[in-house]
C-alpha cells in the first residue's frame, strides 16, 4: 500500500470539501463520492453527478460515536455497544437526524449513518469538524465500484479531487450492512 499519498490527499481533499466541492476516495468499503453532509448545495451535486432522485437516501461516515449525539436526536443508550459490537462495516438508520443538511435526511426524518474504522476517513472526517457524505462512486443503477479502476471516467471527471490513496489496492469490497434502529429501540436488518 502506497502511502505517500496520505498526507497529501488529505491536505488537497479539505479545502475542496470546506468549499463545497466533491471528492472521489475510498471509504471503508467501496470507492465513494464525499461531500460535506452539512452542505445543501454539496449534497445536490452528488445527486447530480450520479443522476440520482433525491427521495434515495445518502449515507453519512462519522469518525466517533460520540459525534451521534450532535447529529441524531435521542440516539440509544447502548449505542457504542451495539456498533462495538458489528464485525463489519454497517450503516445505521436513525430517527430524528439534526444538523444535516436537507436533502441528506429522509423524509421520514431519519438518517443513514455508518461509524468508519478507516484510518484515511477517519482523519478526513476529523479534519474537516464534519460528517461526509459517503454514496457508490457510480452513476445511479450501475454496479458499486470496489477498485478505483471500475469508476467511471464520468464520476472522475464530475468531481473536484480524486484522491490517490488506495487506487492501486486490488483487494474487493463490499457494500456496509444496513440496519434500522426503531423508535422502540429494535432493531432491524434491511441489507445484509
Amino acid at each position: 500500500m502506497n502511502t505517500d499519498n496520505f498526507e497529501v490527499d488529505l491536505s488537497a481533499a479539505l479545502p475542496v470539501l470546506r468549499n463545497g466541492g466533491l471528492i472521489l476516495y475510498p471509504t471503508d468499503t467501496i470507492w465513494g463520492i464525499g461531500c460535506d453532509a452539512t452542505n445543501e448545495a454539496a449534497v445536490q451535486r452528488v445527486f447530480s453527478l450520479k443522476k440520482r432522485s433525491e427521495s434515495k437516501s445518502l449515507v453519512v461516515l462519522l469518525a466517533d460515536v460520540k459525534d451521534l449525539l450532535t447529529y441524531v436526536a435521542n440516539p440509544r443508550p447502548d449505542i457504542a455497544d451495539v456498533i462495538a459490537g458489528f464485525d463489519r462495516p454497517t450503516t445505521v438508520i436513525y430517527e430524528g437526524a439534526l444538523g444535516l443538511a436537507p436533502n441528506v435526511i429522509s423524509d421520514d426524518g431519519s438518517v443513514a449513518i455508518r461509524i468508519v474504522k478507516d484510518t484515511f476517513c477517519r482523519h478526513l472526517i476529523k479534519r474537516l469538524r464534519k460528517p461526509l457524505v459517503s454514496t457508490s462512486a457510480n452513476i445511479s443503477g450501475a454496479p458499486s465500484p470496489a477498485r478505483f479502476n471500475e469508476v467511471s471516467e464520468e464520476i472522475r471527471n464530475g468531481v473536484d479531487y480524486v484522491v490517490k490513496y488506495r487506487q492501486e489496492e486490488a483487494a474487493s469490497t463490499t457494500a456496509s450492512r444496513i440496519v434500522r434502529i426503531g423508535k422502540d429501540g429494535s432493531i432491524a436488518i434491511i441489507r445484509d
